[in-house]
């Protein structure tokens, strides 16, 4: 009986958690605040410096849930991404979620070593970690704030906010992997190389493959199945069920569970849209929670008063990105394809940062990495900094621009 009257003690502070986060975040809206900042802020109120005073350090718990939700928003983003959209952005996105990340990546590096004083391995591995867009930040941003911008510009920066973070990912690992390696600590270049190049190869090319192929046949199977108009919960469930089937799959596999999602999300869109259709309202409220529950444990993850002794470096490195690093990689990446610089613009202020950042930025914590826990708490900065100002930003900027549809 002990362990019941526990088990209901948790079960109503969580629920209770997300009950506060989401009225908090109904409100907070009317000023352009992102949900997800919202859900953050009451992690962190919950947390060891907060009025609850709850401590909690497991990242590796927090780390795997992250991973499923990231999974799941995945999934919904590209089956709810039209086939025409991809045609559109899939040059531009994919330029800038390859080597607009890397060169991304490599700016915060110099930013995080003049700010903080790191290492160049440990600048880098911040920078790899805050690289990428947020697609859960993103698609919440876009939708809340229902602006009609041309049909590539929207698919550009919805796809590459898809395509971006298992790049991001794969990145993070193996740059984790390279400083664990023999040459890397002697600075061995060839050596750090051979760990890092299959390390990423194996991760994009299985990744692809899985994507590829298990959509396909997943859009082939979910087409024979006798769903009728009455079964959308059950679609959504399965929807879902499916997606993190693959996910796992992919990763036991040794490659980018992530990248696999999100492709086979497009291709099941385009080849069995009616089912996919069905399913997205149940999947929607699937995703919501996956992104409340994330974001609770990542602001409990937090420590305020540790975060508050960063605040200087960790806001220069958070203005480095915003207006150095991201317009410049943005530029390189989109100036040669005749996007105009109004359009350059908004996609470099569009780079919403959310919880892909401090996930990955975990994951350097659990692998021991010198002084991860400075990296973790600057990607933490970055991500509020940017919920706070890019968010709320966003649409008067479109307008600015004169970038808005009627």
């Amino acid at each position: 009986m002990h362990g019941t009257g526990t088990a209901d003690l948790l079960t109503a502070a969580a629920a209770a958690l997300v009950v506060i986060a989401i009225i908090g975040a109904l409100y907070t809206h009317r000023f352009g605040l992102s949900h997800l900042l919202v859900f953050l802020v009451v992690g962190m109120l919950a947390g060891v410096d907060g009025p609850l005073g709850l401590s909690f350090d497991n990242y590796a718990l927090a780390v795997h849930v992250g991973n499923l939700a990231l999974a799941l928003i995945l999934f919904d983003g590209g089956l709810r991404t039209r086939w025409r959209q991809v045609r559109d952005g899939v040059l531009p996105a994919g330029l800038l979620a390859t080597a607009g990340v890397a060169a991304t990546a490599c700016l915060v590096a110099t930013l995080a070593h003049l700010a903080l004083d790191v290492p160049w391995a440990q600048g880098l591995l911040l920078g790899a970690a805050v690289s990428s867009t947020d697609a859960a930040a993103v698609f919440a941003q876009f939708s809340a704030s229902q602006l009609k911008l041309s049909p590539r510009l929207t698919a550009t920066i919805e796809l590459e906010s898809g395509m971006n973070d298992p790049v991001a990912m794969v990145l993070t690992l193996g740059l984790i992997a390279w400083m664990a390696a023999p040459g890397a600590a002697d600075g061995h270049a060839a050596s750090s190389l051979a760990v890092l190049l299959p390390l990423l190869a194996q991760q994009l090319g299985l990744g692809l493959l899985a994507g590829a192929a298990g959509g396909w046949l997943l859009a082939a199977w979910l087409r024979r199945l006798p769903v009728t108009d009455d079964h959308d919960g059950l679609a959504a469930l399965l929807m879902a069920a499916t997606g993190l089937l693959l996910f796992a799959v992919t990763n036991r596999a040794g490659g980018s569970g992530f990248l696999a999602v999100y492709l086979a999300g497009l291709l099941v869109r385009h080849r069995a849209e009616r089912l996919t259709l069905m399913s997205l309202p149940g999947l929607n409220g699937y995703t919501w929670l996956a992104q409340a529950v994330m974001f609770l444990l990542l602001g409990l993850l937090v420590t305020p008063h540790e975060v508050g002794h960063l605040l200087a470096p960790g806001l220069a490195v958070a203005a480095g990105l915003m207006l150095l690093a991201r317009p410049a990689a943005v530029v390189a990446c989109l100036a040669p394809l005749r996007f105009s610089w109004r359009e350059q613009c908004f996609v470099a202020w569009s780079g919403l940062r959310g919880g892909v950042p401090i996930v990955l930025a975990a994951y350097p914590v659990m692998a021991g990495v010198p002084g991860a826990w400075r990296l973790f708490d600057v990607a933490f900065l970055v991500v509020v900094l940017s919920l706070l100002i890019q968010g709320p930003t966003l649409a008067p900027l479109a307008r600015a621009l004169k970038l808005v549809r009627p």
